[in-house]
């Protein structure tokens, strides 16, 4: 993985971004991860010059609406274009195996049945449970269940061929036990709902999310390179760059990044 796009930034309830995706890119391919909440998605990647012929790998962390609903919309725009000879090869989806039913219902629901008959031939499902590992686009994915308690969630740890680590433990915090399989990892993609002082006003722990500080602390106890923050609220996001920025410098010792929607971050060793 040569460079992350990051496509939204927001959690569930933003309207002044896009809620929380992004996209890792390996030379013309990219792997998309989530897709946010709705036919945004579309106009997005269009932005972002990231063509749909070059998207054939997608992972879905978890069924709430913010990561799921964007999904659908991807599978009619691809599925039109097999049905125009648009597209070479095939898109997987990878996810859990209780997500591949509710993608394939969302999906039968609200699109045509002409893109739906190319499920189990053109667009594939493969499945992913804790522990399993998978070359995608020439990286080592591990796959692992963060052991949610809202939804069954999945993270995973990436390690590309020139050795770089990227941990990602989804839309919460990264839990206790996965901490080792994370230490030093040379980028963490961390959710960091709000600012620690505004943590009363926006109740994160309630979420089961985390603060700024907390992240910044966690990343700075397991020795992470560089650590970046999203899946935030954006009440002020026209000043969350500085101010997340300010909170959590004093508690991280490494390069930390705080994103808008459309920042771009060379994954190069």
């Amino acid at each position: 993985m040569e460079e992350l796009i990051v496509l939204g930034t927001g959690n569930a309830a933003v309207t002044r971004c896009y809620n929380t995706c992004f996209a890792l890119r390996c030379g013309a391919e990219y792997l998309l991860v989530d897709a946010g909440g709705g036919n945004g998605i579309l106009s997005i990647l269009e932005q972002q010059d990231i063509p749909l012929k070059h998207i054939h790998h997608i992972f879905v962390t978890h069924a709430h609406s913010d990561h799921i609903l964007g999904v659908p919309w991807l599978i009619r725009m691809i599925g039109t274009r097999i049905n125009q000879g648009k597209y070479e090869g095939d898109l997987t989806i990878y996810c859990h195996r209780e997500l591949e039913e509710a993608i394939r219902t969302i999906t039968s629901l609200t699109v045509q049945a002409k893109v739906c008959r190319h499920f189990g031939s053109r667009i594939r499902f493969q499945i992913v449970e804790n522990g399993d590992v998978l070359d995608i686009l020439g990286s080592r994915f591990l796959f692992l269940d963060i052991r949610s308690t809202k939804a069954k969630q999945t993270g995973f740890l990436c390690t590309t061929p020139s050795g770089l680590r990227i941990a990602f433990p989804g839309d919460e915090p990264c839990p206790d036990f996965l901490r080792e399989h994370f230490r030093n990892a040379d980028w963490l993609f961390h959710e960091a709902f709000c600012l620690y002082e505004e943590r009363g006003k926006f109740k994160p722990y309630e979420k089961h999310h985390s603060t700024v500080r907390d992240a910044c602390e966690l990343a700075e106890a397991i020795g992470i390179k560089n650590l970046l923050l999203w899946h935030t609220e954006d009440k002020h996001i026209r000043h969350r760059k500085k101010r997340y920025l300010a909170e959590g410098s004093p508690f991280f010792s490494g390069n930390l990044f705080v994103p808008d929607d459309g920042e771009r971050f060379s994954l190069r060793k």
